[in-house]
């Protein structure tokens, strides 16, 4: 009951602009402001006890308090982007060294700390220093943008990827590019060519020139950290086509609008949502699951323009789908793996506000997918489609898999999107006679008659449960529609513990469900959506 009333609250605070990065969320409920005064008025420097100076605070495992890389370290005396929100974490100034040098991130000056205080607030966010080890420059794009994120092996460039290069440039976009390594021993190689591998340069410009009488494709790169340089052809410059050729991957973090600091570029148009993943509800796994697929989140975008660009040769809208699942670096510490996560596109005709059944999805054929299911943060894929309403399925790969996700929609023109929720409503026709004159018992009796044809068609296999993914269909046989958010509910109180419901559970949610959608009729005079109750009668109907 506590989680739905934290959802609840936290859904409200999201309504009201909390969590934007006009309003970033106190991180830890820590205010700046009320732990300054606190300090001024005790007269003593602030120390974060939510992230001490602690060997706990390094990791726990390679830099755990036992480990030889965290012996003899000493502490001495920065908003982030997380999941959908922009968090404004509080760190006092104290960071770990060893030997009076710092142990992480240190300028070349060795009397700059902006950096290393900066990488102290990222650990905090993260859980420790060690959860920062690995991953993609994209995280660190998007954690320190808010942008969305795209990611081009270059092996396999798509035929247009320099337009494609041209074209986020123009959007004020961050790109980077890299060399893989395969081992260890190659961390910071330096090839043939001098390009260092393992590194992440920028590329920062792309033109077409006329060389010979014929056009060239060049790219500009930087690297950041280098003190050698290309010295192939085209000096600070390189052609398109051995950029392909030397390097690996190309990623894109596409910003939103409220990151650039330019009026000069486009800017895309962005959308974004919260979700979850919940076992026995939602958590209905890919396509390859058609007892539970339909029952996943579903989500609707509607393309109406097409895009401007002259130079693309190509109608249609296009868009970027990102699926982020969240707390995956946190996850480490306790010793969990990232859930393999994908989503698939599908068009979405002649329908208005339903949830999308097995009956549409198993027998229509995806017009979109991502590019995979892997076990990443985040997926991320760009399309073009025609004009048109389609549905995104967000999932996992296996069903029965809890997680949380946040589903971001970039677009080049503006789209109409929303999550796929049914509104919560009752059918069931009013009764001619009064209440007072109809048995409790006679009207029991009849709910369990009415309620056992319903049961009979969801449980297909005579074992006298159904399974609860069924419970949307079932419950919308018996004249009540619920969305994602009351069938959690549901399920929480009336599966047992492999997520099945008997019949019994089911009369008892039915009953449940008419009594609810009375008293809050009764109390919603003015018909509007909405009740507000003190905390007597709050009280007084939760007994109840």
């Amino acid at each position: 009951m506590t989680s739905t009333a934290d959802r609840l609250a936290h859904q409200k605070e999201r309504e009201e602009g909390i969590g934007t990065n006009q309003k970033a969320v106190k991180f830890s409920k820590q205010d700046y402001v009320t732990l300054r005064q606190q300090c001024l008025e005790r007269g003593c420097l602030f120390e974060d006890n939510c992230f001490p100076a602690e060997s706990k605070s390094l990791g726990f495992k390679e830099l755990g308090p036992y480990s030889s890389k965290t012996r003899h370290v000493v502490w001495k005396r920065p908003t982030f982007w997380q999941f959908g929100e922009w968090v404004d974490v509080v760190v006092d100034d104290r960071l770990p060294t060893r030997d009076g040098k710092l142990l992480f991130v240190h300028s070349a000056e060795g009397s700059e700390f902006w950096s290393a205080l900066l990488e102290k607030a990222y650990s905090k966010v993260h859980g420790c220093y060690e959860a920062l080890s690995g991953g993609n420059t994209i995280e660190g794009f998007e954690d320190f943008t808010g942008g969305i994120a795209e990611v081009y092996p270059l092996a396999e460039a798509p035929t247009k990827l320099f337009h494609v290069i041209q074209r986020a440039l123009s959007l004020g976009s961050l790109l980077g590019c890299s060399i893989d390594i395969t081992n260890a021993y190659e961390t910071e190689a330096v090839t043939a060519l001098k390009l260092v591998k393992g590194h992440a340069y920028s590329v920062t410009g792309a033109q077409e020139v006329s060389f010979g009488g014929r056009p060239v494709q060049l790219v500009r790169i930087r690297n950041p950290w280098g003190q050698v340089e290309w010295t192939g052809p085209w000096s600070d410059g390189m052609s398109y086509s051995d950029f392909i050729k030397q390097f690996s991957k190309l990623e894109i973090c596409n910003l939103t609008p409220d990151t650039l600091m330019s009026d000069d570029v486009r800017h895309w148009n962005n959308y974004q949502f919260e979700g979850m993943w919940r076992v026995g509800s939602t958590a209905g796994g890919c396509r390859n699951n058609p007892a539970t697929y339909s029952s996943n989140p579903q989500f609707v975008v509607r393309l109406e323009d097409v895009d401007d660009d002259p130079l693309d040769g190509e109608d249609g809208c296009t868009f970027l789908v990102g699926l982020m699942q969240k707390d995956g670096r946190r996850q480490k510490r306790l010793d969990r793996n990232l859930e393999t996560i994908g989503f698939a596109i599908y068009e979405y005709k002649g329908c208005s506000n339903v949830h999308l059944g097995p009956d549409v999805l198993l027998r229509q054929k995806a017009v979109a997918r991502s590019s995979n299911f892997i076990n990443t943060r985040e997926v991320c894929d760009r399309f073009k489609l025609p004009p048109g309403e389609y549905a995104i399925v967000p999932s996992t790969f296996e069903p029965h898999k809890k997680g949380s996700f946040v589903l971001r929609v970039f677009s080049e023109k503006k789209a109409a999107t929303s999550p796929l929720e049914v509104d919560v409503k009752s059918q069931i026709e009013e009764e001619e006679v009064s209440e007072k004159d109809v048995d409790p018992h006679f009207k029991k009796l009849f709910k369990q008659i009415a309620g056992k044809e319903i049961f009979k068609t969801f449980d297909q296999d005579n074992s006298g449960t159904m399974s609860s993914h069924e419970m949307r269909g079932a419950a919308a046989e018996a004249g009540f529609q619920v969305n994602n958010t009351v069938l959690q509910s549901i399920v929480n109180r009336y599966a047992d513990a492999q997520y099945a419901i008997d019949f019994d559970s089911f009369v008892g949610c039915l009953i449940k469900l008419e009594m609810l959608f009375k008293i809050f009729k009764a109390l919603d005079r003015a018909d509007k959506g909405k009740m507000e109750l003190d905390i007597q009668q709050w009280l007084c109907l939760a007994i109840y």
